[in-house]
């Protein structure tokens, strides 16, 4: 799962369109492991430039890692 700063779309010329935005590179990586029920997750931080993430977001993001760590553990039995 990643966590990245959303930038907006490159323009087609569609003026009628409302902007449209697509994930940038990401600055949060979380591996969850889906083999070994065992193993927990692991994250990664990339931060060449310092990004301030509201804390609202990073329990929403966090959130979402348990709940993928739920389904992974569900699916392998444990």
């Amino acid at each position: 799962m990643e966590l990245s700063e959303a930038v907006p779309a490159p323009a087609n010329g569609d003026t009628d369109a409302a902007a449209t935005y697509l994930p940038g590179a990401a600055f949060l990586a979380t591996l969850v492991p889906d083999e070994d029920p065992t193993a927990e997750p692991t994250m990664r931080v990339y931060s060449p430039e310092e990004h301030v993430v509201p804390y609202e977001i990073t329990r929403w993001y966090e959130e979402q890692v348990a709940d993928q760590v739920e389904r992974c553990r569900e699916t392998s039995g444990r």
